[in-house]
């Protein structure tokens, strides 16, 4: 006869109750996940509309992630937050997050414009760092918004963070980021200095191209 194992120390227990956190914030990445698709599919629609009315389009390439739960549990903490699902979506706005490229300024705005007349898309949250870059020479426009994710038996409110960018800004940030994070010394200030005459420089040139393409635009 074969015999029951015992359980010890109440392990099976733990066992379930870690089985069930974990698909309960399986879940939890489902419907985030949900919502940047729906963001995606928003601005796709967008990006083809404007090519055919305005045979160009507005947006270059769309990245999107979802934050690593070692991320999450460091945000959670910096912001001295209990490391609890309801904190985490009641409180951090960036667990999803969505890049928009664009090729000159006036796109970012347009695209911005646009996407916030949508009756399912509610503005929670906004930081205009190209009329006020970072210290850094950080520039881009970052929009938080709250977008319904419909489930068969429920309805999410989800926040995704939206950054827009040029594709000048997205270059200088990339390598401003890998600098950063993968330099183990404290950046020295003769570079940042040098960081921030490159990103005004970039701005400059951001401008020149916009102007160009609007010189090149009414010759048509």
């Amino acid at each position: 006869m074969t015999q029951v194992p015992t359980i010890k120390n109440n392990s099976l227990a733990l066992d379930n109750d870690y089985f069930q956190q974990a698909m309960k914030f399986q879940q939890i990445i489902m419907i985030y996940e949900s919502a940047i698709k729906q963001i995606e599919t928003k601005l796709d629609i967008l990006n083809k509309e404007c090519k055919v009315g305005h045979k160009r389009n507005p947006i270059e390439t769309v990245k999107s992630r979802i934050k690593s739960p070692d991320s999450i549990a460091k945000k959670l903490a910096k912001k001295k937050l209990p490391a609890t699902f309801d904190a985490m979506t009641e409180h951090l706005t960036d667990i999803a997050g969505v890049r928009v490229i664009c090729p000159y300024i006036s796109d970012i705005y347009n695209i911005r414009d646009i996407l916030l007349k949508q009756p399912d898309i509610t503005l929670v949250a906004e930081h205009d760092y190209i009329e006020n870059p970072k210290e850094s020479g950080y520039r881009s426009l970052h929009i938080v918004v709250e977008t319904p994710v419909y489930l068969s038996k429920t309805v999410h409110k989800v926040k995704v963070e939206i950054q827009l960018r040029t594709i000048a800004m997205d270059f200088w940030a990339s390598l401003e980021h890998e600098l950063r994070y993968k330099n183990t010394q404290n950046v020295p200030d003769s570079v940042r200095r040098e960081l921030y005459r490159v990103a005004e420089t970039i701005a400059m040139t951001d401008k020149e191209m916009e102007e160009i393409a609007l010189e090149l635009q009414a010759l048509d």
